[in-house]
């Protein structure tokens, strides 16, 4: 199928963007390299996609440096109404964005209209808003000076997004760093850039000045490890595995620049015996089931107390078997395709591991039956009891619909096991104990904590890790924070106090 037919097929009504978008074009790369972005469904090419090389990483900073003082110097009420007109145009454009999300990813196309889009919308109106509200301070030092402080942004800011989310990373990612007065560099995921891609064009029509974003997928060995070497970047932040993160952190030493990483987790999900088991059971299936379970932040350590957990297995298996697996382009899906057959695969070798260390396969653990997904990345929801919390499956980022069970008998042993992995990004906990939820909360090793709840999110909440998930927040006011650099000015407003030394 030619471009345009797969375009219609999708129900898409303007063209698939797959070029680079530099200087506010989008342009060729310059050695002429594509990647085919596949469609999870069915394996079929979706668009051959210009992959950035050093050359077009280097024209992007020289873009973003010439962007900077001028947007750096732009009233901050300016640059916010920039982006408050960007999520009136996410809002307008947004079965467009949903529809492009779920053919290139995988997401189930309700989830799309219903999360990801108003998601990145409202991220780019909560940074849009804040723009012109983040504040300096004033320090009391001692009698005959006044000491300011100034948060001025830190440059030229390199960003890599991921692929499980890659629509609303983008707005985590850009909102921030753009109402501070920073200028982007943008890596997406080479395997899913096409609604990054999309909103580049949305960012032109919102009258956002050439250079100030540019966007470049690429592979991550040639433009993402570019881009954390650059010295032209004087910020890099990335949203992926542990592994890459490390190799982020060396080589970003060139120029020593700032560093923000949101890695990999392990969730604890931790159900007590005094929970309520439906509301439990229900949440414990978003938790995991979600986007296949390809979320940094999934309850993918299911901790029940051994007084509730047959039934609460039992109860769990039969919803998770329920789950209508299907074309993600289908309303009525309620879980989609992982986003490529190399991480079906991955996946799918977890189960052999759990069977070799002695775990039992509950429901799930193979690819679905079904004809019509047959040439598809699809992956069963798969539940596995574990021996021991020290197994593989529960140390191990899966980063599918896989879940790990283990049971504890107290308090002190669902905290042992829960803080028993290097990971420390969210967790969340079942009970109508107020004393113990706010005691278990403080005490669980994760950078987010969902109390009778999990996988919550809003603009205004920081997001990120502890340990081996890595340092620094997204959104809210700490994101903010991320993108800036303090400078402290200091005057002397009294005409006594002689600013040398005296003779």
């Amino acid at each position: 199928m030619s471009l345009a037919d797969i375009q219609a097929a999708a129900g898409l009504r303007t063209p698939i963007r797959h070029q680079l978008f530099i200087d506010g074009r989008f342009v060729d790369a310059e050695n002429g390299e594509t990647l085919a972005t596949l469609n999870p469904h069915d394996n079929s090419v979706i668009a051959e996609v210009a992959m950035a090389g050093k050359a077009d990483i280097d024209k992007a900073v020289a873009a973003a440096t010439k962007a900077f003082p001028a947007w750096s110097r732009m009233a901050a009420a300016d640059r916010g109404r920039i982006l408050l007109k960007l999520a009136d145009l996410i809002e307008e454009n947004a079965e467009e964005l949903a529809r492009l999300e779920t053919l290139d990813t995988g997401h189930p196309l309700k989830d799309s209209r219903a999360l990801d889009v108003p998601r990145t919308a409202a991220c780019f109106r909560y940074f849009g808003g804040m723009a012109d509200k983040f504040q300096g301070d004033v320090v009391p030092v001692e009698a005959g000076f006044l000491n300011y402080l100034l948060r001025e942004p830190v440059g030229v800011v390199g960003q890599v997004v991921p692929w499980n989310f890659p629509l609303m990373f983008t707005s985590w990612k850009m909102a921030p760093a753009l109402a501070a007065g920073n200028t982007i560099v943008m890596k997406p995921a080479e395997i899913t850039p096409l609604s990054s891609l999309k909103i580049a064009e949305l960012m032109s029509e919102a009258g956002l000045p050439d250079g100030v974003v540019n966007i470049v997928p690429g592979l991550g060995s040639v433009a993402g490890q570019y881009i954390a070497e650059h010295p032209g970047i004087a910020k890099v932040a990335f949203t992926g595995s542990t592994a890459t993160g490390r190799r982020i952190v060396q080589a970003s030493a060139g120029n020593l620049k700032k560093v923000q990483l949101e890695l990999g987790g392990k969730g604890a999900n931790i159900v007590f015996d005094d929970a309520n088991l439906t509301a439990a059971i229900n949440g414990s299936a978003w938790a995991i089931f979600h986007n296949q379970g390809q979320a940094c932040i999934a309850g993918s350590r299911l901790m029940l107390h051994e007084r509730i957990a047959d039934e609460f297995i039992e109860r769990f298996a039969t919803l998770a078997r329920s789950i209508r697996l299907g074309n993600p382009m289908d309303a009525t899906t309620e879980m989609g395709p992982l986003t490529s057959a190399l991480h079906r695969d991955r996946v799918l070798s977890y189960v052999n591991v759990a069977r070799e260390q002695g775990g039992e396969v509950v429901a799930g653990g193979k690819a679905p039956g079904a004809a019509d997904l047959a040439q598809g990345c699809y992956v069963e929801p798969t539940i596995v009891m574990a021996r021991d919390y020290k197994d593989r499956v529960a140390q191990e980022e899966v980063f599918g619909p896989f879940v790990t069970v283990l049971t504890f008998k107290d308090d002190a042993e669902a905290l042992r096991i829960a803080n028993g992995t290097d990971y420390g990004l969210g967790s969340g906990l079942w009970t109508s104990n107020l004393q113990r939820a706010h005691k278990v909360a403080r005490e669980l090793h994760a950078g987010m904590v969902w109390i009778n709840s999990y996988k919550r999110v809003n603009p205004g909440s920081p997001f990120g890790g502890v340990g081996q998930s890595g340092y620094g927040r997204e959104m809210g006011f700490d994101a903010m924070r991320e993108y800036t650099q303090v400078k402290s000015v200091w005057v002397n407003v009294d005409a006594q106090i002689a600013p040398w030394y005296p003779r």
